[in-house]
């Protein structure tokens, strides 16, 4: 089973910064890693091939900075690391991010595609099943636990307030919470060979026959971002103390009054 993981890689939400003037991230300086659920979707895969065999290949798509989280990967143990990066593909929002990685899957071949629920800089859950809408397969979303038997794929779906259970032929594309799995530590040799690895880069060149320039990069991407913003802290409540039980629900019922949501 030749099993394919996209990974992003994202600034550390611990450290995030905006600019005042331009309301965009401020990622000068900021430490990144590769997206937690993404992260789980690659130990997911490792467990698979650990199972039923195969090979674990991760793809990336972002600026050449983006070989660090690619080699970590390799580092965990996935066998071959793709990195889609040019020029061309700047300012991609979810549809023509989309558009570019199921080019690339295209090109690189899959049984199994496996991404992250959502990314913590954006947060949209929208790339995963837009790849698999780009490349015409079957989809499962939010994967808490994944099972493999011949060419099917079991899938336990979180979903609200109960689970799906989901039988799905291969080829076919999951998209992984957090808690499908515990990343394992990166170890000593695989670090070494991480670095000795070669990562292969697939550009606009490479992609080109399965791409539309109109249909990429900022120029290709119908959406945009007007206005990012940190979460405002809240004041102190009001607090009522030593109140009987008929007081407190009188002050309830007044205030919800007051803001005339009763």
């Amino acid at each position: 089973m030749k099993i394919v993981v996209c990974i992003k890689q994202v600034p550390d939400t611990n450290e995030v910064k905006l600019d005042p003037v331009t309301n965009t991230l401020i990622r000068e300086g900021v430490p990144s890693i590769i997206n937690h659920d993404d992260k789980s979707g690659i130990e997911a895969a490792l467990q698979l091939k650990e199972k039923v065999g195969g090979t674990v290949t991760v793809v990336c798509m972002g600026p050449p900075q983006a070989d660090v989280a690619l080699r970590e990967a390799l580092a965990m143990g996935c066998d071959e690391a793709v990195l889609v990066s040019a020029r061309e593909f700047g300012g991609s929002d979810t549809y023509a991010t989309a558009t570019i990685i199921a080019a690339a899957l295209k090109k690189i071949g899959y049984d199994l595609v496996i991404t992250g629920r959502q990314a913590i800089d954006g947060d949209t859950a929208q790339v995963g099943p837009q790849i698999a809408e780009n490349l015409h397969i079957p989809q499962v979303s939010y994967a808490e636990e994944i099972n493999v038997e011949g060419d099917k794929v079991i899938v336990k779906r979180q979903y609200e307030d109960r689970y799906h259970i989901i039988e799905v032929k291969t080829p076919c594309l999951l998209t992984a919470l957090q808690e499908l799995a515990v990343p394992r530590y990166m170890h000593a040799r695989g670090v070494v060979e991480a670095y000795e690895k070669e990562i292969k880069v697939l550009g606009f060149e490479e992609l080109k026959d399965s791409l539309v320039l109109e249909h990429i990069g900022l120029k290709g991407s119908p959406t945009n971002v007007f206005k990012s913003f940190t979460k405002q802290a809240k004041g102190q409540g009001t607090l009522h103390a030593d109140l009987s039980v008929d007081e407190a629900v009188q002050v309830i019922i007044d205030k919800l009054e007051e803001r005339h949501i009763i």
